[in-house]
């Protein structure tokens, strides 16, 4: 399974669904109606039951949202010989090959069936002789016949999708669950727990969930869920039994120390926190760990928050995405304009008309005269790019770190009829001075890459002028760069190599610093001047007119 979240398009699209004309599940090798029937028939009788119709549809929805979506052009029948050739990844034996207008299946090198070819274009029709060569093929595989039609779908998907690009992936439904859990939400009580010598312990309570309103602690063990014990239990089966219908009832039992306790519950909807934030010397620090539904909202009520509690005492705040792996588009543009008061976010170019966007910041909220500092690290990928690259470009922050991933492409997010989901790479995006950030990413203007605590200086680091006017210089040269000339960006990369700094101090500390030190800052903010912006166009952060709080329209 790929944890790299990347950036997600969510645009909604209608999923249309057939009304099935036969629905059946085959315990024997039969044929679609209307697909196209084999030369050699009396191929063996099938293991697991494989609903013919759900997975013609399936495959159909896939392949026309493959074809619809991608970068790069290609055919319905291109697509599906690829995807039936993934069927060897579950029995070497099966082997599909394309000859003289048929479709040949071999089994241990002996040709067993034959099927004449759809035209290329004909998408249907490659999904129904999809389903068919799969049913024949399990006829033959007992490897196959015994892997339920998850498996197929996987074999098949996984094998289209990987000749396209590293991103572009299927998850099946039990995945898709999960993924769709921790970007929408789910009904739950709000907690993590662990496994650890056959107890389960809490391990966080978050704040304003029902477990949290309820009194439950870190450390508390879980014995019970309604009445029924949860020892033994894997973490997918305890999950499932905390998670249901928002707003239904649940009895847990804990043990806190010797002491026994029943609580009653109420399920409320729980969205992963991605926003952690904390407030001294003046500074806001809010940690990003990922980009979800509520990303944006929760980073502006805390900013709200420490600009009401602190007032004037807030100088500035400190963005800390290391280790970020992306999330939503439209979250990172939200989190981006809190602090940019007018001019472009980012611009997305693909195939699909529906692909290309421009996304701009809009005047009125509440972090614009406020000075930012970003965080970045060599695993700081796609949408947290999009806000390092939104801040630096517009003159309204400055990046510390090493150079992040360079992830720059938009996944569009297909649910499919099987409750999977097709995660398409469909454009890739470019940071307002125009540069596209795959395969390069994003440059600190302050680079922490292979230094420690001891020796760094930020003082020489930004007043040395030798190296200011290096670090501009490679900036330009940054994003002059063409998404083609990969010797140029791995040259440049390697200047300020990516690096994991996850867990270090350093980092925070320059960052801090800065914020702390106008002067410092002002010069760190010139350095990234995009080209015909000179540093004295830069509106230094005191100089900026307060925000007011409210969006404009």
């Amino acid at each position: 399974m790929k944890t790299h979240i990347g950036v997600i398009f969510r645009r909604r699209f209608t999923l249309v669904r057939r009304p099935p004309i036969i629905g059946w599940i085959v315990t024997a090798s039969v044929l679609l109606m209307g697909a196209s029937a084999p030369v050699i028939p009396g191929i063996g009788g099938m293991g697991a039951p494989y609903d013919t119709v759900e997975a013609e549809r399936t495959f159909d929805f896939g392949y026309r949202a493959i074809l619809d979506r991608t970068l790069e052009n290609t055919l319905a029948g291109t697509l599906a010989l690829e995807g039936l050739r993934g069927l060897s990844s579950i029995d070497p034996n099966i082997a599909l090959t394309s000859l003289d207008g048929k479709l040949l299946l071999s089994s241990a090198r002996n040709v067993v069936a034959e099927y004449p070819l759809p035209d290329a274009t004909d998408v249907r029709g490659w999904s129904r002789l999809t389903v068919t060569v799969a049913l024949d093929a399990r006829g033959l595989s007992e490897s196959l016949r015994d892997a339920d039609p998850e498996r197929i779908y996987e074999a098949v998907f996984d094998a289209i999708l990987s000749r396209l690009d590293v991103y572009s992936r299927y998850s099946g439904a039990r995945e898709a669950r999960e993924l769709r859990a921790n970007r929408n939400g789910f009904g739950g009580i709000g907690i993590r727990f662990e496994l650890v010598d056959g107890d389960i312990r809490i391990t966080e309570v978050m704040a304003d969930s029902p477990a949290g309103k309820a009194g439950l602690l870190v450390g508390d063990l879980l014995t019970h869920v309604d009445g029924q014990p949860v020892s033994g239990l894997s973490r997918d089966e305890l999950s499932k039994r905390l998670r249901g219908p928002v707003d239904s009832r649940i009895n847990v039992g804990i043990r806190r120390g010797y002491k026994p306790m029943d609580l009653a519950l109420r399920r409320d909807l729980i969205v992963p926190e991605t926003v952690h934030t904390g407030f001294a010397d003046g500074i806001g620090v809010f940690r990003l760990t990922g980009f979800n539904k509520s990303t944006a909202d929760t980073l502006r009520r805390d900013l709200l928050t420490l600009r009401q509690t602190h007032g004037d005492a807030l100088t500035g705040v400190v963005i800390d995405m290391r280790g970020n792996p992306g999330g939503f588009l439209d979250q990172a543009v939200e989190v981006a304009d809190l602090f940019i008061g007018d001019g472009p976010i980012i611009s997305t170019r693909g195939r699909h008309p529906l692909s290309n966007q421009s996304y701009d910041a809009r005047s009125g909220d509440i972090g614009e005269d406020l000075p930012v500092a970003v965080i970045m690290d060599g695993k700081a990928a796609s949408a947290a790019e999009i806000v390092a690259a939104a801040l630096q470009d517009s003159g309204h922050g400055v990046v510390v770190g090493t150079s992040s991933y360079g992830k720059g492409t938009v996944q569009s997010l297909i649910e499919l009829p099987n409750q999977g989901e097709l995660h398409l790479t469909w454009s890739r995006f470019h940071a307002p001075s125009g540069y596209a950030l795959h395969g390069l990413g994003v440059r600190p203007n302050i680079c922490t890459s292979g230094q420690d605590s001891g020796s760094f200086s930020l003082s020489q680091s930004v007043n040395n002028p030798g190296n200011a006017n290096a670090v501009g210089a490679q900036l330009a040269q940054w994003r002059q760069s063409g998404i083609d000339d990969h010797a140029l960006r791995a040259a440049l990369r390697d200047r300020c190599p990516a690096q994991a700094h996850v867990d270090g101090e350093r980092d925070l500390v320059v960052a801090r610093q800065l914020i702390a030190d106008p002067v410092l800052y002002g010069s760190a903010l010139a350095m990234s001047a995009p080209t015909g912006l000179s540093a004295a166009q830069i509106i230094p952060p005191g100089d900026r007119p307060a925000a007011t709080g409210a969006r404009g329209n």
